[in-house]
């Protein structure tokens, strides 16, 4: 039954829904979020095709109507100033009305009403079995893992701008209502508060994301897509970054192109989706800047740099975002040779002036770039050491120029590295590759290989428990077969 789509390409990002259950205190029931039916149907066939899968589960707290919160007891939590943009096109003129977040603190009577409540709790009680995200506990799990705290920060943030609802952000909680009610009743500024929606846990399935291949498309089925937390990872970011990955790739598919998937050293993208699909997961994943091996490379200030070129040879980026990038790189490079090619003399400055912006005297002739990876001095100040002309008054080319001045040596470096890791970074390994024709591996390095089935060298050097030793015999290996290939 239902109905039949013929198509090239699917991508699914089913988030909590694949055989979605939902727990408020002892009550369970079916459901993919709150009001909306589970897929179960859904679930059981990809389990035919990816027999690899696991339970998770996450949570949410109860929503309050803002009405009902005395604010002015509330520590402000104002937003950053100025407002920063996500976009490279951004303008500050076209930002929306900023609002504040607050700041309430759990205290010893919430506590004591959350552990006379602990048999009650759908986690505690043993209705759930899936793993949680690590570093998101409910508050009940704060509670219990840190008994010595007496106090616990809630973020209060509105839901939007034209809405009364307001996200308690730390307040994540399967207890019944009964005890949400009271729980939320005791926070200072929260005394009079209406509950809009209550807190609830969810558990649902997710499929080893070590099934996929490095586009995020399956391995057991052609054309077929997945992204977000159907491969096991948790948060909107995360599931953003597959989503655009997945997406591109099923577009590229139906046109006939390869796939695409950024490295490692190019974004926090590719670092995220070749965790999933070298190392998969055991728990909710989330993306930490620690994660990332050259995370100097991987600056919010350089992201255009780093991948809008890509973007454009992809079909990604339009006139307009391609227009604004090449003045700004080509402004960039216009001021790093100024920067390099003037030359301040002590002869040139007068001592209170070197002492004010360089915070000593110049002893000696230096070039402007020089004396700027001096950890005192700002760009703007240094410009008027200069011939008094030239400089660049962007904000974000000159936080740029800043950055790449002063950490150059550690930069380039990183990058040195980067250059001999990818040389053998992106050998293919194919498929039907036979890991008992690879002369000297281990047995356990070899069992290895065969479960995770590393599509790329780079692939291989990073599953665990794989030696260096072991990566130079199949790079050998390798090599042999391509010299019989071409025999």
């Amino acid at each position: 039954g239902g109905i039949r789509v013929r198509c090239c390409a699917v991508v699914l990002t089913t988030g909590t829904f694949l055989n979605g259950r939902i727990h408020v205190g002892h009550r369970s029931e079916p459901g993919g979020r709150a009001g909306d039916a589970p897929a179960t149907v859904l679930a059981d066939r990809l389990r035919e095709l990816c027999p690899r899968s696991g339970r998770l589960k996450t949570g949410t707290p109860p929503r309050i109507d803002g009405r009902t919160i005395d604010f002015s007891v509330l520590e402000l939590q104002p937003g950053d100033d100025p407002v920063p943009s996500f976009s490279f096109l951004a303008k500050a003129s076209d930002h929306p009305r900023q609002v504040c977040c607050h700041i309430a603190k759990t205290n010893e009577k919430t506590h004591e009403i959350i552990r006379a409540g602990l048999s009650r709790s759908a986690l505690y009680g043993g209705k759930i079995e899936g793993v949680g995200p690590r570093y998101c506990p409910s508050v009940e799990d704060k509670i219990v893992r840190f008994a010595d705290r007496d106090s616990h920060q809630i973020f209060v943030e509105p839901e939007g701008l034209n809405v009364h609802e307001i996200y308690p952000n730390g307040l994540s909680t399967s207890l019944p209502f009964d005890i949400q009610w009271e729980m939320v009743r005791s926070i200072r500024g929260f005394e009079n508060a209406r509950i809009t929606r209550p807190g609830y846990a969810i558990e649902y399935d997710f499929f080893d994301p070590r099934d996929l291949l490095p586009g995020l498309e399956t391995r057991a089925l052609s054309g077929l897509f997945f992204a977000g937390q159907i491969n096991g990872t948790t948060g909107y970011e995360e599931a953003a970054g597959q989503g655009l990955v997945a997406g591109l790739n099923a577009a590229r598919r139906s046109r006939g192109e390869l796939p695409w998937r950024p490295r490692r050293d190019e974004a926090y993208i590719g670092v995220m989706i070749d965790d999933l699909t070298t190392r998969g997961v055991t728990e909710p994943y989330r993306m930490f800047t620690s994660r990332a091996e050259y995370r100097l490379q991987l600056r919010e200030d350089n992201a255009d740099l780093r991948l809008t070129e890509t973007g454009r040879t992809l079909g990604l980026v339009d006139e307009v975002r391609w227009k604004v990038f090449a003045e700004k790189r080509d402004l960039l490079e216009r001021e790093r040779a100024r920067l390099r090619q003037t030359w301040v003399r002590p002869e040139t400055i007068t001592t209170e002036k070197a002492r004010d912006v360089l915070g000593q005297e110049l002893s000696r002739e230096q070039c402007l770039a020089d004396l700027l990876r001096r950890p005192q001095v700002r760009y703007q100040d240094l410009i008027s050491l200069g011939s008094g002309s030239g400089g660049v008054t962007d904000p974000a080319v000159i936080e740029q120029l800043e950055i790449e001045t002063r950490y150059a040596g550690y930069i380039d470096r990183q990058r040195d590295e980067i250059a001999r890791q990818r040389r053998h970074e992106e050998t293919v390994i194919q498929k039907e590759m036979d890991y008992r024709q690879v002369r000297g591996l281990s047995n356990e390095v070899r069992q290895i290989f065969i479960e995770h089935q590393p599509a790329t060298v780079g692939q291989a050097t990073r599953l665990s428990g794989v030696t260096p030793a072991a990566i130079s015999l199949l790079l050998v290996h390798l090599k042999r077969q391509q010299l019989r290939s071409a025999a």
